[in-house]
């Protein structure tokens, strides 16, 4: 198979950035003002507005935003925190940070989220906080979370990475529970380039946050400071924060066109003939979830082919593709702290076979039947037996 002009190659992801932004940026670069300042101001106040008048704070990431969290919360040494070992690395990397003990359980399998019923088994009397996680931006069930949290005392900080423009029963993600944070990658449904937020419960913790966020400093005055803390470099520069501005105001219209490729691809390959072929599709939930990404879940018992084998085949064609996540747990880092294969049998399953097949607001139907149409080529001519 020969492979795809360059210029007909379709990423699984790319951000849409239109030109008013690109000129709003322009006139930061010129206004002298490039790092942290009235931009960024700016845009606090608008993410407020959308998480219902809340308190949140900007920072230069989606992973400072959940290590702050749990110091916030006054997590550290001697503590454990549950979350799911399908993540970003990140999401256990922040609790070692805080010196704390990250403890994995099991994900549903059908949501791919973490299992609740599993999380409640797993608390000690050393748990203290959990990391819930909305992989691809399904939401965790937020009333189960809430009542397990009330019910042990634990602070929650979501993992809202993925779900920016994800609702639970009619609200949004942000605009009620305990600490939420956003990330603003560049693979996100709305960037910063870099970024993220945090969402917290009052002025006292958003006080806080900005002290964690930059070195600690509490400024008075024209030239007092003062240190009570050893805080971070977190802070996000107004040049993002503009492109962050001129981003909101198309959240709507993206998770739209989100749900409507997610449709598409629903509509082609939820049928019996390519139901046969073993593909797990995701939750089909297209009124609660921001479709971050469309991911499915190889069948590789089914195949001669391994996931890597599948990609390359798919590059070869100009589809680009992704891998959200391979296992926590079966990482170095993580095998030298104990765990092993076999813990987490559904997570591991995921983690071996997952694939994120394009999805992005610039794409068009055309683009879905080309990349369903390569994929069931490949799962087809790769079948065993």
């Amino acid at each position: 198979m020969s492979a795809a002009p360059a210029s007909d190659f379709l990423p699984f992801t790319r951000p849409t950035i239109d030109d008013a932004t690109i000129a709003g940026v322009t006139e930061v670069l010129r206004s002298g003002w490039i790092t942290s300042g009235p931009q960024v101001k700016a845009f606090e106040a608008k993410l407020s507005e959308y998480c219902g008048g809340r308190p949140v704070r900007a920072f230069n990431s989606g992973t400072c935003t959940m290590e702050i969290a749990l110091r916030l919360a006054g997590i550290g040494p001697g503590h454990e925190v549950i979350t799911t070992p399908l993540s970003w690395v990140a999401t256990s990397n922040v609790v070692l940070a805080v010196g704390a003990k990250p403890v994995f359980v099991d994900i549903d399998p059908v949501t791919r989220n973490i299992d609740l019923a599993r999380a409640e088994a797993a608390i000690t009397p050393a748990t203290r906080a959990i990391i819930p996680v909305d992989l691809s931006g399904l939401p965790v069930d937020r009333d189960r979370l809430y009542a397990l949290a009330q019910k042990h005392r634990l602070r929650v900080v979501e993992d809202a990475a993925q779900s920016f423009g994800t609702t639970w029963k009619g609200r949004r993600i942000g605009a009620f529970g305990d600490f939420v944070s956003f990330s603003f990658h560049a693979n996100k449904n709305i960037t910063t380039i870099e970024g993220g937020c945090l969402v917290m419960n009052d002025e006292r913790e958003a006080k806080l946050a900005e002290q964690y966020r930059l070195q600690g400093v509490v400024r008075s005055g024209l030239d007092g400071m003062e240190v009570e803390l050893a805080g971070g470099k977190f802070n996000l520069t107004d040049v993002a924060a503009r492109v962050g501005l001129g981003q909101l105001p198309h959240l709507d219209e993206f998770t739209s066109r989100r749900r409507a490729l997610a449709r598409n691809y629903f509509e082609q390959l939820d049928t019996p003939a390519h139901r046969a072929l073993g593909l797990r599709l995701p939750v089909p939930d297209f009124t609660q979830s921001n479709w971050h990404m469309f991911q499915v879940i190889l069948p590789e018992e089914k195949l001669t082919l391994n996931r890597a084998g599948v990609m390359a085949k798919l590059q070869e064609a100009g589809i680009g593709t992704g891998v959200h996540y391979p296992a926590i747990h079966r990482f170095a880092l993580y095998r030298r702290l104990g765990w092993k294969d076999g813990d987490f049998p559904h997570a591991e399953y995921a983690g071996r076979n997952i694939l994120t097949l394009p999805l992005f607001p610039a794409m068009t139907a055309a683009d879905v039947d080309r990349v369903v149409k390569e994929l069931v080529k490949v799962l087809t001519a790769n079948q065993k037996g």
